[in-house]
This record gives C-alpha cells, sequence and structure tokens, in this order.
C-alpha cells in the first residue's frame, strides 16, 4: 500500500522578460496597454507576480492586465496583475511557499492538460500544503492556479514535480 505519500510541488512566478519592456515606458505608453505605475502605500498590498514577494512602501510597480491563463478552453482568463520595476524572478525550493503567497487566502484552480478546471477550492495560505495535495492525488490534476481570493486575482501556477525513475 502506497499510504500518505507526499507529492512534491513547485510554485512558479511568471518570467521577467516577459514584462521587463514595460518598465521603460511613459506613462501615455503605458496607458495604450491598459497599464499604469503605481507606488505601493502599504505592505503587503502590492504582490509581485515575478518575484512572488510584496513591494515594499514606497516601491514603484507595474499594474497591467495578463492573459494567466492562455488556454484553448473556456477557462482561458486575464486580470490585473502587479510587477515591481526591481523584480528578480523567484527560484523557490520544491514545496517552497513564499510568504506572499502563504499569508493570502487562496483561491486553488485546479486544471487537466487541456486546460479544463476539474476542482477549485478556497483556502488560507497557510493549509495550502493540505490543498495541493488533496487536488495533486488525482492523477487527471495537471496543474494549478492560485489567485488571492478577496480581489481574484492570479497569483502563481503550481506544477508537480517529477520524481526521477517514475
Amino acid at each position: 500500500m502506497l499510504g500518505a505519500m507526499k507529492t512534491s510541488f513547485r510554485i512558479v512566478g511568471l518570467p521577467l522578460a516577459t514584462f521587463a519592456p514595460l518598465f521603460s515606458l511613459n506613462e501615455t505608453a503605458l496607458a495604450e496597454k491598459n497599464a499604469q505605475r503605481v507606488v505601493a502605500d502599504q505592505k503587503p498590498g502590492f504582490p509581485c507576480r515575478v518575484s512572488l514577494k510584496d513591494a515594499e512602501a514606497g516601491e514603484s510597480l507595474i499594474l497591467f492586465p495578463f492573459a494567466h491563463h492562455s488556454t484553448d478552453s473556456p477557462y482561458r482568463a486575464s486580470g490585473p496583475i502587479f510587477v515591481r520595476e526591481n523584480a528578480k524572478e523567484a527560484a523557490l525550493s520544491p514545496n517552497e511557499i513564499p510568504a506572499a503567497v502563504r499569508s493570502r487566502l487562496l483561491s486553488v484552480r485546479a486544471y487537466d492538460e487541456t486546460g479544463m478546471m476539474l476542482d477549485a477550492e478556497v483556502t488560507e495560505g497557510s493549509n495550502l500544503e493540505m490543498q495541493i495535495e488533496r487536488f495533486f492525488a488525482d492523477p487527471r490534476i495537471s496543474y494549478l492556479h492560485l489567485h488571492n481570493a478577496r480581489p481574484g486575482c492570479y497569483s502563481c501556477r503550481v506544477e508537480r514535480v517529477q520524481e526521477m525513475g517514475h
């Protein structure tokens, strides 16, 4: 019997290269992309989707619409995200959950390989491992998206870590 075999996972932020060109744009050029430069006036409150860290008060970010679930399914989705102008890409270890994720109420959405949602749940970030384990126990679930539940905005992706030799 397999028993309580733990699923390894990795939380993945967005790639900096996708957004780097935005940082040099002026306010008019940003507005043409439905984007704007904002300054964090509190912490937490401005979570960066590249670094997976909350911006410090006074830090500059770009707020803009982003297609976070670019799939050919009815669950194709986009929404507003923040990216810190001095962001460095998150490089998280397997099973590591950053504080900006752990400290929030989350909507966890589970998708199959075709981008169809198979399940969803709301959980405190402090209970995220249990929710990931429950969803990834279903072999049909390919990946998870985390959303900050109150504003509903996309946070990050959770992927299975493939075990070597399996």
